[in-house]
C-alpha cells in the first residue's frame, strides 16, 4: 500500500508541473505575441495539454486571452480537461 500512495503523490505532484508549465506556456506565447517574436508552437501547447497539463493551458488561455478565438483551443482544450478527469475517476475507483 504505501507504494501506491508513493505513486499517487508522485502522480500529483507531475500533474502540478505539467498545469503550472502549461500556464506559463501559454503567458509566455501571448506576450511574444504582442511583440511580434517567434512564438512557441501550437503543437508543443497541444502536447503540454495532451500529457497532463489541460487544466493549466486551459486556465491560461482563458487569464491571458490567448488562443480564445480558435476554435480547436476554445472547445478542444476543455474536451481534453474533461477527459483527463473522467481518465483520473476511472483510475482511481
Amino acid at each position: 500500500m504505501e507504494g501506491m500512495s508513493a505513486m499517487r503523490i508522485e502522480f500529483v505532484f507531475f500533474l502540478l508541473v505539467m498545469n503550472l508549465v502549461g500556464f506559463i506556456l501559454m503567458g509566455v506565447d501571448k506576450s511574444k505575441a504582442r511583440k511580434r517574436q517567434y512564438r512557441i508552437s501550437e503543437r508543443t501547447l497541444w502536447m503540454m495539454a495532451i500529457f497532463g497539463g489541460s487544466v493549466g493551458v486551459t486556465v491560461g488561455m482563458l487569464y491571458f486571452r490567448h488562443k480564445t478565438k480558435h476554435l480547436q483551443f476554445k472547445y478542444g482544450l476543455p474536451l481534453i480537461v474533461l477527459i483527463h478527469i473522467i481518465g483520473i475517476v476511472f483510475v482511481t475507483q
